[in-house]
């Protein structure tokens, strides 16, 4: 499909720079499959989920993804930053590199206060993009980035203010346990333990899955034509008690809701072409854009998304393309608050 059938206007104050408070307090849109949008709030969720539902939520957890250091030759000192965005060994992450140029392949970079996190750089492909070797593999690692780096906020909230330390809850949801992002899954930012145990009372069932989200989810498409586009891979789980629970759900009669499109996105990939959900652990570049059968969602709940941006693809393929430009219009003319930390909508499908 042609990319720019995927474009809108969107007013720059209308891009959220904190998220509500509370997090429930967020602006809910219901879009119903046809008929009138509805203008709610988080907290009404409860109105909209049936007892026997269950609900998908993403646990991963953000690591600090973002770099900042210098490179030297000779007595030149120049400052660099890196944006991790997939790991591909212990050792190993690609990552978006500022500027990527001014970088050789065998150079080596230094992250951190202290310049104590030493890469290497092996490998460059395109948009700044750079394959980063570090002198420290697995769990040392991992806590090394943990402590010199920063936040991933997105560009577009990073261009307008620096990352701080409300970032450090704010951009975590309540279920983050299982570090491995570079983005934050942002349909869960907007829950509070008040919220789930008011699903949880009106007996919709909570299921947790992991979806390690990378930053090239959230990036707009470059080419002309969806089919040009490479989608790049992010790693997923769901274990095989979930995948039973999610089925038995199904079973009984109930509907299956994806809490963001990451959840979405690992589920169908696990997904069986009977619909049924297998036990799942594995990269996936799933890509859906209308015209996708999808498996093993009934309701989707996500915030709004950039133009062009392969998550408004998947919206589109989930609701329709002219109703969710409907309801983007409808969301922009009633101040609805845009991307990571904005308000939410609801896509019931028939």
């Amino acid at each position: 499909m042609r990319v720019d059938l995927f474009d809108f206007e969107l007013p720059r104050d209308r891009i959220a720079l904190r998220p509500a408070e509370p997090r429930d307090s967020a602006r809910l849109l219901v879009a119903p499959p046809d008929g009138d949008f509805l203008d709610r709030s988080i907290r009404d969720l409860t109105d909209f989920l049936i007892p026997g539902d269950a609900l998908v939520v993403n646990d991963t957890r953000v690591i600090h993804a973002r770099l900042s250091g210098f490179r030297t030759r000779g007595e030149t000192r120049a400052h660099i930053e890196a944006t991790l965005i997939e790991r591909v060994a212990a050792d190993r992450w690609r990552a978006l590199v500022k500027p990527a140029k001014k970088l050789a392949i065998g150079e080596t970079a230094r992250f951190g206060a202290d310049g104590a996190l030493a890469a290497t750089a092996l490998e460059k492909g395109e948009n700044g993009e750079i394959l980063l070797g570090f002198a420290l593999a697995g769990a040392a690692l991992d806590e090394a980035v943990e402590a010199a780096g920063v936040m991933p906020l997105p560009p577009y909230i990073a261009g307008q203010r620096a990352a701080d330390a409300r970032d450090e809850t704010d951009y975590q949801t309540l279920f983050a346990a299982n570090a491995g992002a570079v983005a934050a899954p942002t349909a869960g930012l907007h829950f509070t333990p008040r919220l789930v145990e008011a699903l949880q009372a009106k007996g919709v069932a909570l299921h947790r899955v992991t979806l390690h989200v990378g930053a090239g989810t959230f990036l707009p498409v470059k080419v002309e034509d969806t089919a040009e586009h490479k989608m790049h891979s992010e790693w997923g789980r769901v274990d095989a008690a979930t995948a039973r629970a999610l089925n038995e759900t199904r079973a009984r009669g109930g509907r299956i809701v994806a809490v963001g499109t990451t959840a979405l996105r690992v589920l169908e990939s696990a997904a069986r072409e009977d619909g049924t959900l297998a036990e799942f652990a594995s990269d996936t570049a799933i890509f859906i854009t209308p015209g996708y059968r999808f498996r093993a969602v009934d309701a989707l709940l996500t915030n709004f998304h950039l133009p062009r941006s392969t998550l408004f693809m998947l919206i589109c393929a989930f609701a329709g393309l002219e109703r969710m430009r409907e309801a983007y219009a409808h969301a922009i003319a009633c101040g609805y608050r845009f991307y990571s930390y904005g308000d939410a909508c609801l896509l019931l499908r028939k």
